[in-house]
This record gives C-alpha cells, structure tokens and sequence, in this order.
C-alpha cells in the first residue's frame, strides 16, 4: 500500500516509521529539545534501523523513558519491523511497585500481554529458555553510578547469558548522574564478590552503563561475552551531573525519586548498612539525612561544616520517620545540601559522619552493631571489603580512610579509559 502526499509516493512502513519517530520524540514538542539525547532517542531519530526484523526481549523499568516520557516498551512496541516479545523486571520490577530486596515474580503483563521473567527472583540471570526465540536483549535502565546499585549486576549477568545463547546485547545508553569524572572509593575484594559489588570497579565508577557494558565485555569478567551494541547518547559531557542533562528524572527505585537522590545514596547508604541512624528513609528525605535520637542538630551540623567537604553544606533538623528506623521518634541531626555536586566528595560523608558521631557524640555505630548482635555481612559487601570496617572500628580517621582509596582509583581510572564513549 501506497500514500499519495503532495505528488510524493510514500510506503506504509515509512509512514509507521515517522509516526513511530514522532512519537518517540512528542508530538507537538521541539524536535530533540534539549542539549543531550539519551540512546533511545537516538534509536529513534535513526528510525530504528539497528533493530529492523529482530526479535527482542527488554530489560527495563519506569526509568525506561526519553525525554517526553514516553516509555521505551510502548515505543519499542509501536516500532515498525520489530517484535517486542519479552520484558525482563530487574529488582523492584519493571513498574518499580517492589520494596528493595524483595524478590520479583515472573508473570505476564496485564498491560502490554507480554511474558514478564524475573531477574530478582529464582534466578538473577536469564535462562537459556527465558532468551529462546530472541534475535537480541535490549537494556534500557537509568542506573545511580553506584556499585551497590543493583542493576549494573543484572546488566553483566544478562550479558553473560546472551553470550552464551549467542544472543545480540544492545545497550540503550543513559548519563551517569553523578557524572562520568567522579571515582570514589576501593575496590571488591574477592571474598566479599556478591551483586551489589560484582564488578572490578571502585564504590563510585563514573561510566555511562554503555561504557560499563563495554569493560565487562573487554576484560572478560562474564564467562562469555555477547556481540554487544552501545547506542551512544549525543551531547553528554562527563562533567555533567543530572541536574545539568535537562533530562525528567523518573524515580529508579522507591528511595531515588528525583536527579539528585544518587548523590545523596552514594553518601549515606553506607551508613544505613550499620544501623543506628536514620537517613531520612521512612521520612520524606530518603538518603538525605544523617540523624538519631538525642543528637544535638546544630552541635552535628556545626562539627561536620568544619571538615570544609566541598561543595556540601550541611543543615540542622529534626523529624520523626514515620516508618523505618525510629518509627515516631523524635530524631536530630544533620540534613545535606549539595552547593556544587560536581565537587562533592561523595562516599567520604560517611566516613567523616562516623567520626564525628563517635568522637562528638559518643554514637559509636560499630560498636553498638557489635552490643546488638548486628552482622556486618551487607556492610562489608556494599563496601566491597572488611578491610574499611576494620580500620574504622580500630578508630582510623575518615580522612586517613579516604586518602588511602586514591592509588586504587588512579589505577581504575587509567583501567578504564580504553573502553570510554564520551
């Protein structure tokens, strides 16, 4: 079939095509307004060609969208020439309605009619009979920057599995929103290997989840490795963190509900590995809070502004978590205000919080884990190590702690330059 427009001949499929294109991009808005375009965008504005005649399953969740919020499975599934026949849900599910850590089931969509499989459930890696029938696994997740954040180990682990069906991995690439020039923190330790540290890479890695995918791929660390396609961003700097990408934040996780929440989950989530504090989760501030009953806020908030960490402010306050840690207790302490993100030093707030708590305050955290009976098992494996957890109960300085990661991330960063998109 055939349209007559203007004495030109247009086929349907270009039709669909453009329709397809428009709608990725928003009827009635700019074309690619804004100054970066996310690999999905991208994808669309090339009018899906890579895709053509491929069979594909889809890894995703809300924060799956471009920049007018259309998700990428109703594009993908408007997309002509292409077969969207599976999603895959990592932690908290593709609708991201899963609390942390509670397992994913496998079902079908009511929505879309289309097979759901687990990656946070019974297994963590796709089966050889989730991939059947696939010409290609496409991932299209926003990710923090962090380590600990669950999905790039679902990323590599799907990798592993494509390359051994012999499968397409196509990354739809996404910003760091921390920026791709901060490295913070050690390495993984052997022994403490789990999926919130599966990869070689520090606390804080600062690559794109493209560039991530590319270093999994170049050194090996999957048993095999799929033909793998990066769909690069356009306009993305890695100076830039969210706030400057012009892009909507949809919230990743229930706890990560706008641009600037991985800077606070890099800085506190360490913390509330141990306990006895709150980090405004169960408030309406998660990860931004360093709070417990009977801290002075002010005497906190004075003590931790004098580290002069840059580009961070801290404020005094006082809430009552209405669930969580302190349920309806009256807590104080300190609220974190990033002046300059960019120039925040991130992971040591922690570090810097625990010393100040036990030197000022008498809050030894490690030490009333130990009274409680508390196991350090997730905080070492967050951490990639035991080797900080001893040192900070043996009363090493934050500073003296922080010093020690450079020589590990100078070596990364040389490491990973090779397989840099941007």
């Amino acid at each position: 079939m055939s349209l007559l427009d203007d004495g030109l001949i247009l086929k349907l499929d270009d039709v669909k095509t453009w329709f397809c294109i428009l709608l990725a991009m928003g009827l009635g808005c700019p074309a690619w307004a804004g100054s970066v375009l996310l690999g999905n965008e991208v994808l669309a504005q090339d009018g899906f060609k890579m895709l053509r005649g491929k069979r594909l399953g889809l890894i995703t969740n809300p924060s799956g969208v471009n920049r007018n919020l259309e998700t990428t499975i109703e594009v993908l599934r408007h997309a002509p020439g292409i077969k969207l026949v599976a999603l895959f849900g990592p932690e908290h599910g593709i609708y991201g309605d899963v609390p942390a850590g509670d397992k994913v089931e496998s079902r079908v969509d009511a929505h879309t009619g289309l097979p759901v499989f687990s990656l946070y459930g019974a297994t963590r890696k796709p089966t050889p009979d989730m991939l059947k029938g696939l010409d290609a696994l496409v991932y299209e997740l926003q990710d923090t920057g962090c380590r600990s954040y669950t999905y790039i180990s679902s990323m590599g682990l799907a990798m592993e599995a494509c390359g051994e069906a012999g499968i397409e991995f196509i990354v739809l690439d996404r910003p760091n929103p921390l920026g791709g020039l901060r490295v913070e923190g050690g390495m993984v330790e052997e022994p403490f290997r789990s999926f919130v540290s599966q990869w070689d890479v520090p606390y804080v890695y600062g690559m794109t989840c493209g560039e991530l995918a590319r270093m999994i791929n170049g050194e090996r660390w999957v048993k095999k490795c799929p033909k793998l396609t990066v769909v690069q961003m356009r306009g993305w700097k890695r100076s830039m963190t969210w706030r400057e990408t012009g892009l909507p934040w949809v919230p990743t996780s229930p706890h990560v509900p706008h641009g600037d929440s991985p800077l606070f989950q890099v800085a506190t989530g360490i913390l509330g590995e141990i306990g006895g504090v709150s980090t405004g989760i169960g408030y309406t501030l998660p990860f931004q809070c360093i709070a417990a009953p009977k801290i002075d806020s002010h005497a906190f908030a004075k003590s931790l502004n004098q580290i002069g960490l840059p580009g961070i402010q801290f404020r005094p306050i006082t809430y009552k978590p209405f669930y969580f840690a302190f349920k309806d207790q009256a807590v104080g302490g300190v609220e974190i205000f990033f002046t300059d993100p960019a120039r925040a030093p991130l992971t040591a707030v922690n570090c810097h919080a625990l010393e100040v708590l036990r030197r000022e305050f008498g809050l030894d955290l490690m030490a009333e884990a130990v009274k409680a009976g508390k196991s350090f098992g997730m905080f070492d494996k967050v951490i990639g190590s035991d080797a900080v957890r001893k040192r900070l109960q043996a009363g090493v300085g934050a500073a003296q702690i922080v010093k020690d990661w450079k020589a590990a991330e100078e070596t990364f960063r040389a490491k990973r330059k090779p397989y840099l998109l941007y």
